[in-house]
């Protein structure tokens, strides 16, 4: 695992940065958490490569504040989404 920032989805609603990183710290440092709002998932960015592995390895599909969370490793953002270019091609007709 290269990237030290994972994916944490089937996030309950009610789940907060400050319990995110407390779960998440017992598998090592910290440096990042966020959560999007009203989608149910987040950001959680840890220290080293090592400690992220055992993160994810340890949490996924582990129960968390009653969902079974998924965690994987966070994928680059793209900087061109085709499906908005497909909403503003269609609404042009």
């Amino acid at each position: 695992m290269q990237e030290c920032r994972l994916y944490v989805g089937n996030l309950a609603y009610s789940a907060t940065k400050e319990e995110l990183e407390e779960l998440f710290r017992q598998f090592g440092e910290v440096k990042g958490v966020s959560i999007i709002e009203g989608k149910g998932f987040g950001f959680v960015e840890m220290a080293d490569p090592d400690s992220a592995r055992n993160a994810k390895d340890s949490l996924d599909g582990k129960e968390f504040k009653s969902r079974s969370i998924k965690v994987n490793e966070a994928r680059p953002m793209k900087k061109d989404r085709p499906r908005d270019n497909y909403r503003r091609n269609y609404n042009r007709n």
